[in-house]
């Protein structure tokens, strides 16, 4: 199906269809966040116990791998998260002292 799609519009780039970078203007102060703020992020690493996200701190959130599945059981990050997703996270810690910012994926 891919491939009659490509043959019909053969100028079109497949990578139009992914959702584009953030690409932030102006950076946000840890002082500036509360918990419960919804924020876009950008999925910048990907590690065995989660991920890091920019949402335009100085310092990327972490989403720990608990707080990935809504519940659901996850068995490693790459089964719902990549390098380079966009998706708005909620703040649920923010340890201003430590630079620390804990997020969670919500839901459209």
């Amino acid at each position: 199906m891919y491939i009659i799609i490509q043959l019909k519009y053969p100028l079109r780039d497949p990578r139009d269809q992914r959702s584009q970078t953030i690409l932030r203007s102006h950076t946000l102060s840890m002082e500036k966040l509360k918990k419960g703020m919804i924020l876009d992020g950008s999925v910048r690493n990907v590690v065995d116990f989660g991920a890091f996200v920019d949402i335009g701190v100085y310092n990327d959130g972490l989403i720990h791998i608990s707080n990935m599945g809504n519940g659901k059981f996850v068995n490693h990050p790459t089964d719902i998260l990549n390098v380079g997703d966009i998706l708005k996270v909620q703040i649920i810690e923010l340890d201003i002292e430590r630079n620390r910012i804990q997020l969670t994926i919500v839901d459209d």
